[in-house]
């Protein structure tokens, strides 16, 4: 199942501040809904373990993110994919840009997944829901972080 969600956010801060945050693999686990390691390879790679909660189905995904298309501090491309075992699998690409804004960094994001296995078959609304509840509560910690 193919899933689209793209937003913007303003960040209380300047740019250089948001792109070192989200470099910043201790600022990321703190803000990533059910993040329990994420520990960065390289510089442009990451390993994460997540424990997730998505409709009924409870699951721990081990991923793999990779940066690319780096352009400091305006922006890259996050590729990723996860295993959750018997609930499924996820892959998917987010391209994430900042700019100037009055009162800060407006950071805008547009992803693109793919979900497979017992959590597709829970259905796009609920997915969706899901997907953007996390994407809320990570940008409110996120913005606390840097604020």
């Amino acid at each position: 199942m193919a899933l689209e969600m793209s937003g913007s956010i303003v960040l209380p801060a300047e740019r250089r501040v948001v792109w070192e945050a989200l470099n910043d693999p201790e600022v990321l686990k703190a803000c990533i809904p059910g993040c329990e390691a994420l520990e960065k390879v390289d510089e442009t790679s990451f390993e994460a373990r997540a424990r997730l909660k998505i409709g009924p189905i409870r699951a721990s995904f081990k991923g793999h993110v990779e940066l690319s298309e780096i352009v400091p501090p305006s922006g890259y491309v996050i590729t990723g994919s996860g295993d959750g075992g018997v609930a499924g699998h996820a892959s998917g690409s987010a391209r994430v840009d900042l700019h100037e804004a009055e009162d800060g960094t407006q950071l805008v994001y547009s992803v693109e997944s793919r979900v497979g296995g017992k959590i597709a078959q829970l259905g796009a609304r609920l997915i969706n829901g899901v997907a953007k509840r996390y994407a809320d509560e990570f940008f409110t910690c996120f913005a606390k972080q840097i604020g």
